[in-house]
């Protein structure tokens, strides 16, 4: 073998092509061509003596050697990051392409405003959002097809880590001249309305339905799913029907009644918005330096 040093860009596109087993999304991560890719991967293999990567048409994966070069190379590129940093006097920059998922009515409200002080900070960082329900977000971290996400939904994959960034408490409303004229004050009243929510799950419902005090026997009139917070808050503000939503999503509709809470005496259950990512990426300082930031910024 020879005694020849690996270059760091040929470190840092085998670590890019291991997570995401696809030289063609690791072309695009790196800013190099497909081709410019391999002959890097190349390079690393002819010092190493041998194959890192099987692939067939279908399928690409790591060999044994890829599997033990990876976390020595994450540590390699961790320590030349931490060079530079050091020979700079301060943190270094992070750079390269990072997809990042959420929901529509989150990314826009919280998140979108984030992104130009995140660019800010770390101009070599680009930083794309990619938008989806919460566990199209989750399987889609899992697949390495986005590289994060920021979302609510519980996380049960062991491939998978999050760090809590802001706790999320819920209100079940409705529209004030609605719940005036149809009152909803026990279960029974139920049936004279209409619940909306995400999926037929009722995965917002939930927080009131597993609440301490809330009623799990409740039975609407109908129950209509519309996908998203914001389409659910339109119908409800609209006075068609009753849901469960994130506090932070009605407060202003609630400080001018526009909707009044039901049972405010039940107090919902809570939840926490989470970044997950998948536990194998090396850049896991990236993801702490984000989830630090966005931990500084209150939900809106």
């Amino acid at each position: 073998m020879s005694e020849a040093l690996p270059p760091l860009d040929s470190l840092r596109c085998f670590v890019e092509a291991a997570r995401s087993l696809s030289f063609r999304k690791t072309a695009r991560a790196v800013h190099l061509s497909p081709a410019a890719v391999g002959q890097r991967i190349r390079t690393l293999e002819d010092l190493l003596g041998g194959p890192l990567f099987s692939r067939t048409t279908r399928k690409m994966a790591l060999t044994p050697r890829g599997l033990s070069l990876l976390p020595m190379a994450r540590d390699a590129l961790g320590a030349a990051e931490r060079c530079l940093g050091a020979g700079a006097g301060s943190q270094a920059s992070f750079a390269g392409d990072l997809v990042l998922g959420t929901r529509h009515e989150l990314g826009m409200s919280w998140i979108l405003p984030r992104l130009p002080e995140l660019g800010k900070q770390h101009p070599r960082l680009s930083l794309h959002l990619y938008v989806g329900s919460g566990a199209d977000l989750v399987a889609r971290v899992a697949s390495r097809d986005i590289d994060c996400a920021i979302t609510s939904t519980r996380i049960q994959d062991p491939q998978l880590e999050a760090i809590k960034l802001q706790e999320e408490s819920y209100a079940f409303v409705g529209a004030t001249k609605l719940l005036t004229k149809l009152p909803l004050r026990k279960a029974e009243d139920a049936r004279h309305h209409t619940l909306y929510d995400t999926t037929g799950e009722l995965p917002l419902f939930r927080y009131f339905r597993d609440a301490r005090g809330g009623i799990d026997s409740m039975r609407f009139g109908k129950i209509v799913r519309l996908g998203t917070i914001e389409a659910i808050r339109a119908m409800v503000e609209q006075g068609h029907g009753v849901a469960v939503l994130p506090t932070y999503f009605v407060a202003e509709a609630l400080q001018k009644k526009r909707l009044i809470r039901v049972m405010p005496k039940v107090e919902l259950a809570t939840d926490w918005f989470r970044l997950v990512f998948r536990a194998d990426d090396a850049r896991r300082p990236l993801y702490d330096w984000i989830a630090e930031h966005m931990k500084a910024a209150p939900l809106r």
